[in-house]
Parts: structure tokens; C-alpha cells; sequence
């Protein structure tokens, strides 16, 4: 149900979210000094306060204001703390000046492979995409926006007309940068659009994003997250003689590495991918002289897929990204399509390329702690105000939605149960879970607090559904209302509850419903396809290459045997349902097995079989009841799936959840078992991995 809706003239004090305590204990700690051998330079870029009056430790200001320096081919940001060079009128960056270094990025590169946005397209022709095209975004015309001491603005803009057919995606594309006064480092984003016009054609647009090539002499150390950050192999490394490509040619085995040490480890970009939620920043470190270079995405808001998506990061070259759109652990479920004539027009970003320096002799790993502080500061101070395109609304022209979400499930409560984690958001209207794969527009998710209570703040004008899912509870929900977002509007859409699918008790369950396999037994690697900072951490344990292999190994003399009430999931459960590896190289399909017993059976009852699948790729599931070889299943998804996580060391990827009927008739006092029957085997990437899979008795 929708509550009091606050009138639009009426104003949030939302704008920027509330600081968390550790973040804001976090500034307190670099105000007062905590930092202050870590950083050369400190500054809070995005904050909420006038432009040129950023918060900081001292020093903080640049002693200039910012300088536009407009050549015959260049055009030149500076503010004294770094310097932006960008082609003119392509918009392609082609060098940043930081902290006495000329340029951090590669400058063995052509100018067009330094920093730059790109898109990955398809035409689409009777209906289908064809191959995919990759193009780096070069502008045509170049603007002036803003000018001045405390903002320099600058527009390279890509116009389409049907001449261009064939040739370049068909969207109209303007790329901006900022460089503000006392910012060390710029922001990007971009405006895209599909005009409503018959001579505009259909196409897919399969990636878009910007990248970033750093100096392979300097840059040797990466960060993606707390746990996964290290000294990286050279790109060189990854060369025939130097490297083995492997099952995919994103993973390589280093045999003779320019460095010994990386000898006999494997280097996959995919192993330093993250989730939407936990992407907000990654770069690398350079030791001598001691720079950081930093790609901060404050919101989610423009990224596809909801918030556990995942999407990759940095990785060797050395590389950085900030992904915007991508199928990765997905497939083209996460591919927008365009009609002919379909009117479109998205922003992506702004997202923050920050630079942070210590002096000489100083540690340069306390880099890393001041960007991820950095980062806090810009996530509190989404929506900017500074961006100077109307397509991108400010906090005073967005809404905010709040609410408490319960859960009824009478099987584990008479009363309401809150709704203790759940991811709460507002996408798109459509169906229950239509979020995963909407990639078209916009979403905005919160987490909600141990109560239920949730409050999505600074959302862009237009009508949304709520949806939700809950950690420990299976499926999906979706509130039946459209809510409509006008400017500071402040909907309090009060109690909802959420019935998660039930039917009868619970007779047993696998796992814990979380949309993901991480809780299943992962094997130890192959000791000869190692990946070393993966070995310091549990909890990214799964993304070793080469998993998928291990099944064939550890039941070689047959498949998964599981037996309710003398197995653990988490050691007898195999994290993925994989194809077998025969003697000869080829794959067969396989066929687990769950044993339980009953003590007794309700013939004339219903029992509900819930399968919840956290991955699925080119893959079948098929269930057979007391019965291995009767010739059709009782259930069967028929063929699902494109995400490949299994190969891209994903836990998951997209979510499937399926209920099975099992007539009472069918099972037997004492002994049952449930035969799951993955039959494809096109490949060692079919397969599944399962999220939660519960048996319930019929209703009482």
C-alpha cells in the first residue's frame, strides 16, 4: 500500500544521505591528522557546499584557480593540483600530469588508447543481433560548458545521422569533463540517446564504460577490495613464450614471467570482478614516484542489474574501468535492445578519477586507505551539484521513498518477521524480479536495517515499482503500486509485507537462501592454476581458476551423493553441477542425488520441491522422484541461462527459482531420493550452481 505522500514543493533534507558513523570517524581521523603522511594533497571534491569551498585537511585549496587551455588539437584542464590533456574534438584523454609526473597514463599507447570511453553495439536486422562491434567513442564537435576559477566543464559530443549507418553505434553520445578548483583529480559522465525517428535503426548495446591505461613502468600495484590487492604481472606476462592461455583467453598460466615470483600463478581479469554494492572503488599504485590512481563510482543509480550485479574492475595492462552496462554474469538478458525509432536518453555517471600522492620515504599502501575514505566522501555527496547537464537532476528535483518491510511466513512465526537485510529499490514497472534484468533505465536500492526500515533517497523523477528480496527467505517481491517520484516528493509508503512462497513445513533444506553458492563446499585449487592473493582470503575462495574441474576429481567414481541428516552442505554439497570430463576430453551431463527419509507419507498430500539456482549456463535441470531412468521427468526448466559465472568465477549470477510438485503417491514410507539430472554437456562451463533447494510436507 502507498502511504502520505509528501507535496512536491516541499523539500528533503535527504540530499547526500546521512554519514555513517565509521565513515564520519573516518574524516575525523584525516581532519585531525591521522593521514597526514599518507596524503600529499587531501580534498573532498563532490561535497554539497559551494564550488572551490571543499572540505579538507590543510592545504586542501589550490593556490590557482582552474585554467582552460584550448590548443589546435588539445584541450588543457588544470587547477594546479593535476592536469587533464584531452584531444580536440575527439575527447579522448590523453595525458594527466599529477604530483611532478608528465603523464600516468601509457604513453607507449596511441593517444587513443590511453583513457576513453567505449561501446560494445550490434545491429539489429529481422530481429537478431549480429556480431558485436566494438568502438572507442571519438567526438566530433567540442564545447565550452562551464568557465571559470572554480569549474571548467568541457563537452565532446558524437551526433548520429542516418549516414553514419553501419558505422558507429546509433546513438547520439556527449561525453563531459569537470575538473573543479582544489580537486585533485576530474569527473566524467555522459549522455546518451536514441532518437524517436524511423531512420533511427534498432541495436543492442552489449558494454559501455570508461578506460583507463596507466604506465606499465610505474603502476605495479593493484587494489579491487580490502581483500584483493597485490603486485601484478606486466601485461607483457601475458605474451606467447611469457604466458599459456588457458580454457578461455582471459585466463593465462605465467611460465616465464618477467618477475620469477609470478611463475606457475594464473592471471583472469575475471578473478578481480565485484558486485554492484561493493564496486565503488579500485586503481593501482605506483612505488616510485609514490601516485595512486583511483576510479570512484559514487552510485549505482546507472548501472544495470541491480545491486548484486557484477561487473569487472581493474585488472593487468595496467587497466582500470568504470563498467556502466555489461552481460557479465548475465548474458544478453543485460543487453538493453532498441527498437527502431525508441526514444531513449540515459546519463552515465558522473564517477571520479582520483589521484593521491605521499611524500618520499612515506608508505604508499596508506594510498589506499585515503581513497576509499575519498570514496566515502563522494558516495555522501551523491546527487553532485556541479554537473552543468540538465539530464542530470540534482537533489532538489528528486524524491525519496521510505518504508518497513515485514515478512509472514506462519511456518517460522505467528508473527511478522522484519525484514533484517533485505535489499529494498525502486526500478522500472514490470513483473516480480523484472529488476535483474532491467538495464534500460535507472534503480535505486537501499539496504534496510534489522527493523525492515528502509529509506531510498535522491531518486530521479518517474514511475517505479518497489521490489525486495530478503536474505533467508526464498523468491521475490514486488509491491503491486506504481510509485510516482516528482521533485521533492517524500512517499512513506508505510508497512509492507512480504509472503515469501510456502505451502507446507519444512521437511528439509540445503543451503541458506541468499542467491548464492558461496556457502557450498569450494575445493583447494589445482596447486598449477593458482591465483596467490586469493589464497589469503575464505571468503574469495571460489574465484581460483579452475574449480569446475575439481567435481571430476573428487567424485570420480561417481556423482553427488547428498543425505539429509548425515551430510553438511558445507562440505558435501559441490558449489557448482557441472558437466563430467571423460577420458577422451569430452563432457557427459550428471546426476546428483538427494536421500531423505520419511516416517511417514501423505499419499493423497502435495509436497512442494523449492530449487532455487543462483547460475545458470546453457544448462537443464530435470527432477525424478524414487526413479532414475523413468523417460520423462517429473520437472524439467527446459534450457536456461547464459550467465557463465562458472567460468568467471562468479558464485552467481543470475536467479531462477522453481516449485515442483510431488504427489504424495509418488514417495515411500523409510528411503526416498530426488534425482537432479543436468544432462547437457556441450562444454565444462554447463552447469549450475544451486542456491537453496527445501522440501515442505503438504499444508496442515
Amino acid at each position: 500500500m502507498v502511504g502520505r505522500k509528501v507535496l512536491s514543493g516541499e523539500k528533503s533534507d535527504r540530499c547526500g544521505g546521512e554519514e555513517s558513523g565509521s565513515i564520519r570517524q573516518l574524516r575525523i581521523q584525516k581532519k585531525m591528522g591521522f593521514f597526514k603522511n599518507a596524503v600529499k594533497f587531501i580534498c573532498a571534491c563532490g561535497n554539497h557546499g559551494e564550488i572551490g569551498k571543499h572540505k579538507g585537511g590543510p592545504g586542501s585549496m589550490a593556490p590557482v584557480g582552474v585554467r582552460l587551455t584550448i590548443q589546435n588539437r588539445y584541450a588543457v584542464m588544470d587547477n594546479g593540483f593535476v592536469q587533464v590533456t584531452l584531444s580536440n574534438p575527439e575527447g579522448i584523454v590523453t595525458g594527466i600530469s599529477y604530483n611532478g609526473v608528465d603523464n600516468l597514463l601509457e604513453v607507449l599507447n596511441e593517444e587513443s588508447n590511453r583513457g576513453y570511453w567505449d561501446v560494445v553495439w550490434s545491429p539489429i536486422v529481422n530481429g537478431k543481433s549480429g556480431p558485436g562491434i566494438f568502438e572507442v567513442i571519438k567526438a566530433t564537435e567540442f564545447r565550452v560548458v562551464v568557465e571559470n576559477e572554480d569549474q571548467v566543464e568541457l563537452s565532446f559530443s558524437r551526433p548520429w545521422d542516418p549516414s553514419l549507418l553501419g558505422k558507429l553505434a546509433p546513438i547520439n553520445i556527449d561525453k563531459r569533463f569537470i575538473l573543479l578548483r582544489g580537486c585533485s583529480g576530474f569527473y566524467s559522465y555522459a549522455i546518451y540517446e536514441h532518437v524517436r525517428s524511423i531512420d533511427w535503426p534498432a541495436f543492442s548495446l552489449g558494454e559501455t564504460r570508461i578506460a583507463f591505461k596507466l604506465r606499465k613502468d610505474k603502476f605495479h600495484y593493484m587494489a579491487a577490495s580490502d581483500n584483493r590487492q597485490r603486485f601484478m604481472p606486466l601485461p607483457d606476462d601475458r605474451l606467447p613464450g611469457r604466458g599459456q592461455p588457458l580454457a578461455y583467453p582471459e585466463a593465462v598460466l605465467l611460465v616465464n614471467p618477467v618477475e620469477p615470483d609470478f611463475r606457475g600463478e594464473v592471471d583472469d581479469k575475471y578473478q578481480y570482478s565485484c558486485e554492484n554494492k561493493d564496486l565503488r572503488v579500485h586503481g593501482w599504485i605506483s612505488m616510485n614516484p609514490p601516485v595512486g590512481f583511483w576510479q570512484i563510482t559514487p552510485s549505482d543509480e546507472f548501472r544495470s542489474g541491480g545491486p548484486v550485479k557484477q561487473n569487472l574492475s581493474s585488472h593487468v595492462g595496467p587497466t582500470t574501468l568504470a563498467m556502466f552496462l555489461s552481460s557479465h554474469y548475465a548474458g544478453e538478458d543485460l543487453t538493453p535492445k532498441f527498437f527502431q525509432g525508441e526514444q531513449w536518453k540515459k546519463v552515465f555517471g558522473p564517477v571520479f578519477i582520483y589521484l593521491n600522492s605521499v611524500m618520499p620515504g612515506e608508505d604508499p599502501m596508506t594510498l589506499w586507505d585515503d581513497a576509499k575514505i575519498q570514496m566515502s566522501t563522494e558516495v555522501q555527496s551523491w546527487p553532485y551539484t556541479f554537473p552543468a547537464s540538465e539530464d542530470f537532476p540534482s537533489c532538489d528535483q528528486r524524491g525519496n521513498v521510505s518504508g518497513t518491510l515485514l515478512v509472514k511466513d506462519r511456518y517460522i512465526s505467528s508473527d511478522y518477521i522484519p525484514a533484517n537485510g533485505a535489499y529494498v529499490g525502486l526500478a522500472p514497472p514490470g513483473d516480480v524480479g523484472s529488476w535483474q534484468r532491467e538495464c534500460k533505465d535507472y534503480q535505486f536500492w537501499s539496504k534496510a536495517d534489522e527493523e525492515g526500515n528502509f529509506s531510498i533517497n535522491n531518486v530521479r523523477n518517474g514511475d517505479y515499482n518497489l521490489y525486495a528480496w530478503v536474505p533467508g527467505f526464498v523468491g521475490d517481491y514486488r509491491n503491486d503500486a506504481v510509485i510516482t517520484i516528482t521533485p521533492g516528493c517524500d512517499v512513506d509508503i508505510g508497512d509492507i509485507v512480504y509472503e515469501p512462497p510456502r505451502d507446507g513445513p519444512t521437511l528439509w533444506e540445503i543451503g541458506i537462501p541468499d542467491r548464492s553458492a558461496a556457502e557450498f563446499y569450494v575445493p583447494d585449487p589445482n596447486p598449477k592454476y593458482i591465483n596467490k592473493v586469493l589464497l589469503n582470503s575464505s571468503a574469495d575462495r571460489f574465484r581460483q581458476y579452475g574449480l569446475w574441474e575439481r567435481y571430476s576429481e573428487i567424485y570420480s567414481n561417481g556423482d553427488l551423493v547428498y543425505t539429509v541428516g548425515q551430510s553438511d552442505y558445507r562440505k558435501d554439497w559441490f558449489y557448482a553441477q557441472v558437466t563430467r570430463k571423460k577420458d577422451d576430453n569430452t563432457y557427459q551431463g550428471t546426476t546428483w542425488q538427494i536421500k531423505f527419509a520419511l516416517d511417514d507419507v501423505n499419499l493423497g498430500g502435495t509436497y512442494k520441491l523449492r530449487v532455487a539456482i543462483a547460475s545458470a549456463t546453457y544448462a537443464e535441470l530435470q527432477v525424478r522422484v524414487n526413479n532414475p531412468n523413468t523417460p520423462q521427468p517429473l520437472f524439467t526448466t527446459g534450457l536456461i541461462g547464459r550467465d557463465n559465472s562458472i567460468a568467471r568465477h562468479g558464485i552467481h549470477g543470475l536467479y531462477w527459482l522453481y516449485s515442483v510438485d510431488i504427489q504424495g503417491a509418488v514417495l515411500v514410507k523409510e528411503d526416498n531420493t530426488i534425482y537432479l539430472t543436468q544432462p547437457r554437456n556441450n562444454g565444462p562451463f554447463i552447469g549450475f550452481m544451486y542456491d537453496y533447494i527445501r522440501l515442505e510436507a503438504p499444508p496442515s
